[in-house]
């Protein structure tokens, strides 16, 4: 409807009940001279979005006249009545270019940024800077996130206003017009350009970097990860605030005139956006699966695969297949490189090699790394079940997984692989050292460190509480051996083998030679163990605490029984070096490793 105003404002042009051409012929002269006097684009004077319905009314009263004169019988003026109608025509068409100009203006003036709504979607991947190394099996800390959660969980979809409500009335009354007057096809495409134009500065602020497959394939590791972080955060924040934000929108102008205008225009504004994202997820997931990437490709699987109801909500119609289409795909190709990484993982371990032996006997670096990296890995468990499942790849890798594990999900199914092969790889690697003591301790710290990361963490409900008893008897089991081979020999000189009670002097020589001995085989062993090390506090506690309660307890017996066999304090003090208190003290000096001598030292 025309506004009240309209008459009163045009009164010179009032159109009676009965009209001629001239009178038409004046009214058209007059409108056309309203239409190019109205300067909406002049950069002296604030441009205010009610002009457009002042405009409007002129275009009403314009598509009245062409009306009038459509109905008017041209009698003997038929030549004037057809230059005329031409004339109006071509007024109208100049008047609906202006207004289409108009159209693009508010939609471009008056659009707004979205960044206030973006910081509500820092991720807390900002915190997690540590990376797995692709060189070494060094590290001690964990990669993937830094919460307890698989996905996000909820959905942190909202809209907001892309275009200021002060125009948007406008906005959409210029749409409707052009709608009625059957330019259906110009307004679509002066909103889809007005838009793109607003999504791609929408895109430019998120500060992601474009890498094609050749840049992709050279940048560092850590460079790219953290691009990965960018953009995870990028979609969330596209998805959920911008294309909701655009789909409503588009909703808001065209949904009372065309059902199929809205879908067109919004998918066609987003189409090449949503492109650009995800190109650079297929472009990461047809990589190499390097097992320093697992996280990383999780988390950006994870990332789609929690948009995907949003997704399929925004591009639901039949003409915005090819959007979903390419979206699953790129979904699926991250399925598959997730999968692939973490068997790259598993095969990497292994094919692990070292030439040396760790000097110490200490926690290897492949044992904190593998540790550290599959307990990273039950972060994404919910995700890794539905990936790892029906791989092909990992068919016959629970195979040495006792059948009564098979109450346990797929990813701790895999786990438990992951981690009898890191105990192989680690029975193989202690060949290396030629003293079987060192390598009894070698397996006894790695086997206890490996469960006390189970014990610590998630990983107990993957590996179970039967892992760990099977775990804890092994390191013992080392323990023990190493105990007999280390100080069975030392032990060996206190027993009473070859002693007489009558202290006959072939008995005394023999207590003198196992004083002597028991000394030298000591501080032989004092010498060597003090470099080796225990790291776990615990475990070194209980190691030295069950060779004291051997050793001091026979030492103490010994040494009462047959000290007053020597002859003289001299005597005694020479081959009875050290108290039993003495001793005790020393052994607190074992797996610190820092090597130590006593071969020169009086009574400590």
């Amino acid at each position: 409807m025309m506004a009240p105003e309209l008459d009163k404002q045009y009164s010179n042009i009032q159109l009676g009940e009965e009209v001629g051409l001239c009178d038409i012929k004046l009214a058209l002269q007059a409108l056309r001279k309203k239409i190019l006097s109205l300067d909406f684009h002049n950069s002296l004077h604030v441009h205010d979005p009610q002009n457009s319905f002042e405009y409007l009314e002129v275009l009403y009263k314009l598509r009245q006249l062409s009306e009038k004169l459509g109905n008017l019988d041209p009698g003997g003026e038929a030549k004037e009545h057809k230059e005329l109608t031409v004339y109006a025509d071509d007024l109208f068409e100049l008047a609906m270019a202006r207004l289409e100009e108009e159209f693009v203006y508010l939609l471009t003036y008056y659009k707004q940024p979205l960044e206030q709504e973006l910081l509500s979607f820092r991720s807390t991947e900002d915190g997690s800077t540590d990376e797995f190394s692709s060189s070494s099996f060094s590290e001690e800390q964990s990669e993937g996130k830094s919460t307890q959660t698989g996905s996000s969980g909820g959905s942190e979809y909202f809209v907001a206003d892309l275009i200021q409500p002060g125009a948007l009335s406008a906005v959409k009354s210029i749409a409707n017009f052009m709608f009625l007057s059957d330019y259906n096809n110009e307004c679509c495409q002066a909103y889809i350009t007005a838009r793109q134009g607003a999504i791609d500065e929408f895109i430019g602020s998120l500060h992601i970097d474009k890498h094609s497959m050749e840049e992709l394939m050279s940048t560092k590791w850590n460079k790219l990860s953290a691009s990965i972080k960018r953009w995870n955060r990028a979609m969330k924040a596209f998805v959920r605030v911008y294309l909701a934000s655009e789909r409503r929108l588009s909703s808001l102008v065209f949904g009372d005139l065309s059902g199929t205008a809205v879908d067109l225009c919004f998918y066609e504004i987003s189409f090449s956006s949503v492109m650009q994202l995800l190109s650079f997820y297929e472009s990461v997931a047809i990589g190499p699966c390097k097992p320093e990437k697992l996280f990383r490709i999780l988390d950006m699987y994870e990332v789609l695969d929690d948009l995907l109801p949003e997704a399929e909500f925004l591009f639901q119609a039949g003409g915005n297949d090819m959007v979903l289409a390419e979206y699953h795909e790129v979904l699926l190709q991250l399925g598959e490189s997730a999968s692939k990484t973490f068997a790259e993982f598993k095969y990497a371990i292994q094919s692990y090699t070292s030439s040396s032996a760790v000097p110490t006997g200490a926690v290897h670096p492949l044992t904190k790394y593998v540790m550290n990296y599959i307990k990273a890995v039950t972060v994404y468990s919910k995700t890794l079940d539905s990936l790892l499942k029906d791989a092909e790849h990992f068919s016959a890798d629970t195979q040495s997984v006792p059948h009564s594990c098979t109450h346990f999900t797929a990813t701790a199914l895999h786990l438990q692989s992951v981690a009898a092969v890191l105990e192989a790889n680690l029975e193989a690697g202690s060949r290396l050292y030629r003293d079987g003591r060192l390598r009894n301790i070698f397996m006894m710290n790695n086997i206890c460190y490996m469960v006390q990361k189970v014990k610590n963490s998630d990983l107990k409900s993957f590996l179970g509480d039967d892992w760990i008893r099977l775990h804890n008897r092994m390191f013992q089991h080392q323990a023990t051996n190493y105990e007999r081979a280390s100080w069975s020999q030392v032990l060996s000189y206190l027993s009473d083998d070859g002693l007489c009670a009558a202290g006959d002097a072939t008995s005394r020589k023999i207590i003198r030679e196992k004083f002597k001995n028991f000394n030298l085989s000591f501080e032989d062993v004092y010498r060597v163990q003090t470099a080796w090390s225990v790291p776990d506090d615990q475990l070194r506690e209980d190691v030295r605490i069950s060779i004291s309660l051997k050793v001091i307890q026979a030492y103490r017996t010994f040494v009462g029984r047959y000290s007053s066999f020597l002859d003289g304090s001299k005597q005694r003090d020479r081959y009875i070096k050290y108290r039993p208190e003495d001793l005790e003290e020393l052994l607190l000096d074992l797996f610190e490793g820092t090597q130590k001598s006593l071969q020169h030292s009086g009574r400590v």
